[in-house]
């Protein structure tokens, strides 16, 4: 993944605030424990859920069940933005990715974030492989979802400070 345009947006930070380097926010979206994913449901209206996730290879990748509200509605519409960050005024930063959710299927591929789930959040969490996603109980029905960033923000608060990240993708409705 090459390095994004960085830009820092002056109307809404605090003088002397500097943009915040695609590293620091990258390290931070990697060590988060909680996400916020939003989807829009196929009437239009959002969806916005908390989950885990893992940061590997330049992406945040989620999984859920098939069947989950979550699930329906990125396959009718991969466009997704996910937030993180602390829930304080002051103090930390807050991270916001915009990205389409793109299915991950490889065996390989998932038996490398099933280990990386596993090693984030502990044995709780472990995954087996299935085809296609990881299993629930011996049976299918867990589809994992890459997110590579077309956009990101961060929103420092030691100073205040708004970092716009831009890897030039466009981020598209897919019917």
């Amino acid at each position: 993944m090459h390095q994004p345009q960085t830009t820092l947006d002056e109307r809404y930070g605090e003088a002397g605030a500097e943009a915040t380097p695609w590293p620091v926010a990258e390290a931070r979206l990697a060590a988060a424990e909680l996400y916020w994913l939003t989807t829009v449901r196929a009437d239009g209206r959002p969806h916005v859920t908390p989950l885990i996730a893992v940061w590997t290879g330049g992406a945040l990748h989620l999984c859920t069940g098939d069947t989950e509200q979550k699930a329906r509605n990125i396959a009718a519409n991969r466009s997704v933005a996910v937030t993180t960050g602390r829930n304080d005024l002051t103090g930390g930063m807050d991270l916001v990715l915009e990205g389409r959710a793109e299915p991950v299927a490889d065996p390989a591929r998932l038996r490398q974030l099933s280990d990386a789930w596993e090693a984030k959040y502990g044995p709780d969490w472990h995954f087996d492989v299935g085809v296609g996603g990881f299993l629930q109980g011996g049976r299918p029905g867990v589809l994992v979802f890459r997110i590579e960033p077309a956009v990101a923000y961060a929103f420092g608060k030691e100073p205040y400070s708004h970092t716009r990240y831009s890897w030039g993708r466009v981020v598209e409705r897919s019917d």
